[in-house]
């Protein structure tokens, strides 16, 4: 075997549970996965001062509009963790926002050491808003945050697309959060396979509660416990709607205290170390790409050509096919996700071999960006345990936009490693026809996808995408009176007309 072939050599998953008046700080949460990964290397805290390159998945905080307020954390997080445990890396970055991170760094790692460019790399993430936020509510001190987190630091170099996921004029019309998004892509493939609210809603309920009992076996999850698929879909006090058709329990769970963190070696760096190689699990194949990048740009609701075409050349590299992989892992943030990335790949929601390895975002947490860190980490387990077995990680980034997939195997490749670049799959996406986008539509209108965003009170915001007679695609609100917020909840609204004008500047769509 080649002695640049990229190997993974360790993986490490933390999970706070304590007082948030007590929690570890951002880099202190960076530092125990990297720990925690290192010993299962077997090369102990020590081995961390060889690390090369460090890739450090950006934290939500630090997504375009987040407002940080009083939560401190570094500026440069790689260079405040080289510190804390000792390393010089040559090559450290810090990522843009997007759940595909993890694997998108693992790809990107795997192809650096193919290359000759690094020994032993790291790449690590945490999400720390569930403590974060309840120090600033409860009014709580960070000064023990403060006294590790190096705020006067250089921003770190950044590696990703810092694209936000939405135009100006989607955010005006609330097509600007995973809550509000997500909604709009499910309605529309709840109608183009012509099932019921009730049936659709059901299906969710189905498919989820699967996952939510894999959580249930997870030690690390944020929520371990399986729940039936009425109590995740039945609006109640504890699970109220938040974007319809999505009651709380079908969302990923933002407030979490987690980290992950993977280990990337060269064969003869990680046989350097002394690495067992019933340790290694290998890098098969890779791919990533985004789908057209804003919302209103996309061919349809229902589909991600990304998805597609990141999975078809992630098999092709790794000379294997759907039928060969034993365990999964689709990104999960909101059933739609899985619902096409199940597609997309050729896969059934009730497959046999399950869908995902960890509970997915909602039950096992971990979301904002690292999620995906964390399903590598267990699938890295599982492949170890079964060294025959191959696995397949997927991650979605921004709103069905960003994708990357990986394949992996504890069973030696018998080629060398060798990453496409990405801009080739990006070619056949960019270039897929789309409908005209129309920002101030006049006269008569279809709705072609639509959601309803709820508040504790209750309903507050109708978003409808829509097409004018010309066929060209608008965003809009609607009336936010309580009879047609009702409305649009109570049957299918997909091909309902209406008429869309201007007031200030939002159209806004009076259905017939």
């Amino acid at each position: 075997m080649d002695e640049r072939t990229p190997v993974l050599i360790g993986a490490g998953q933390f999970t706070y549970r304590g007082d948030p008046a007590a929690s570890p700080s951002p880099t202190s949460l960076l530092k125990i996965a990297a720990e925690r990964a290192a010993a299962d290397a077997g090369i102990g805290a020590k081995g961390l001062v060889g690390v090369d390159s460090l890739a450090v998945v950006g934290f939500t905080i630090d997504a375009p509009g987040s407002k940080r307020g009083m939560i401190p954390h570094a500026t440069n997080p790689p260079a405040t963790l080289s510190k804390m445990i000792g390393a010089a890396p040559r090559w450290s970055v810090y990522s843009e926002m997007g759940g595909n991170t993890p694997q998108y760094l693992v790809n990107m790692l795997a192809e650096r050491i193919a290359r000759g460019e690094t020994d032993l790399a790291l790449t690590v993430g945490c999400e720390f808003l569930g403590s974060a936020m309840k120090r600033a509510t409860r009014g709580l001190s960070f000064d023990d945050w403060k006294a590790v987190e190096d705020e006067s630091l250089e921003p770190a170099q950044r590696v990703g697309d810092p694209r936000a996921g939405s135009t100006p004029y989607e955010i005006r019309h609330g097509i600007s959060r995973p809550i509000n998004i997500y909604p709009l892509f499910e309605n529309a493939l709840r109608a183009r396979d012509g099932r019921s609210i009730a049936e659709h809603q059901q299906r969710m309920g189905k498919l989820f509660s699967a996952f939510s009992a894999v959580a249930a076996e997870n030690p690390e999850a944020w929520f371990p416990v399986k729940r039936s698929p009425e109590e995740l879909v039945e609006v109640s006090e504890k699970n109220r709607m938040i974007g319809f058709p999505y009651p709380k329990l079908l969302n990923a769970i933002m407030e979490v205290d987690q980290s992950a963190g993977v280990l990337v070696a060269s064969v003869k760096k990680a046989r350097e170390l002394g690495v067992p190689e019933d340790r290694w699990v290998y890098l098969h194949g890779c791919a990533d790409a985004s789908d057209l990048w804003y919302p209103l740009d996309r061919q349809d609701f229902h589909s991600s050509p990304a998805m597609r075409l990141t999975g078809k050349r992630a098999f092709e590299m790794a000379g294997v096919g759907l039928d060969d992989i034993d365990l999964i892992d689709l990104y999960s943030c909101f059933p739609v996700a899985v619902e096409v990335g199940a597609e997309e790949l050729g896969l059934s929601l009730d497959d046999p071999r399950g869908l995902t390895v960890t509970g997915g975002l909602p039950y096992a947490g971990g979301p904002g960006n690292n999620y995906v860190m964390h399903s590598i980490a267990v699938m890295l387990q599982k492949l170890r345990e079964k060294p025959a077995a191959y696995g397949l990680v997927t991650g979605n980034g921004w709103y069905l936009t960003k994708q990357s997939t990986g394949i992996y195997s504890a069973t030696p490749p018998d080629k060398p490693f060798e990453r496409e670049d990405p801009a080739v799959l990006q070619r056949q996406i960019d270039g897929l026809p789309h409908p005209e986008v129309i920002e101030t539509p006049q006269g008569r209108g279809v709705i072609e996808t639509y959601t309803v965003i709820h508040k504790r009170e209750g309903p507050f915001l109708g978003i409808v995408v829509g097409r004018d007679e010309n066929g060209r695609r608008f965003a809009a609100n609607t009336p936010s009176d309580p009879q047609t917020l009702a409305s649009l909840e109570a049957s299918e609204q997909i091909g309902r007309t209406g008429t869309v004008a201007q007031e200030g500047d939002l159209n806004i769509f009076t259905p017939d």
